[in-house]
């Protein structure tokens, strides 16, 4: 049997050789990483996007990882501030057999098609789910057009890249060397104004002594 560490490393191998997209945490480290998940078809949450954080525990898969949802998400069994999850096949009845293909093409799947309002960790999807299903149903799909219907560069590192090479906007206030070349360029059309004056002046004096 492998070490945990080994098997931590073949499972995150696997998951990264599947269809899904993983990014590895700033730790670089088997142990944490993000994953783009694609709600499942047929459900509520169709088109939704989401970013994943998945730690591994040292004693992982003995123990179950941790998942949370970072993009906001609309549901009876996820957290609405932390995007932690509450699954019984993660948190209480998980086993080594599992691996982390299994998180992302059953269990969460499962999660977003059959939410068990009975045991949630957001009281008002769970009570809104029970009083008014269509109304709830009407929230998520606000909520997945609101915060999950873009697609997005899974990569922090892509994403800051993104933000640095934004071009200014128009109107966006002139930085110190512009506003330097800009007064610069103020002073020499004030001189040249001033020599048209003079010239202007020399001409009319010309003029007079004519007549």
């Amino acid at each position: 049997m492998s070490s945990p560490s080994k098997r931590r490393e073949m499972d995150l191998m696997k998951l990264m050789m599947s269809d899904f997209e993983v990014c590895i945490g700033e730790s670089d480290s088997a142990s944490d990483f993000y994953v783009k998940f694609h709600a499942p078809k047929d459900s509520l949450y169709e088109g939704g996007i989401y970013r994943i954080h998945v730690t591994l525990p040292v004693t992982y898969p003995y123990k179950s990882p941790s998942i949370g949802f970072q993009t906001k998400i609309f549901h009876p069994n996820v957290d609405e501030a932390s995007g932690s999850v509450c699954l019984d096949v993660i948190n209480q009845t998980w086993s080594p057999m599992y691996d982390l293909v299994n998180i992302f093409s059953v269990f969460l799947p499962q999660l977003l098609l059959y939410p068990n309002p009975s045991d949630p960790l957001n009281g008002a999807a769970a009570a809104l789910m029970f009083k008014d299903p269509e109304a709830y149903k009407q929230k998520i799909r606000e909520h997945v057009r609101k915060h999950a219907s873009v697609d997005f560069k899974l990569s922090e590192e892509d994403e800051d890249e993104e933000e640095e090479d934004e071009p200014e906007e128009e109107g966006e206030t002139a930085k110190d060397g512009d506003e330097d070349a800009i007064m610069s360029d103020m002073d020499a059309d004030e001189t040249i104004l001033s020599d048209l004056d003079d010239i202007a002046a020399d001409d009319e004096d010309g003029i007079k002594a004519q007549a």
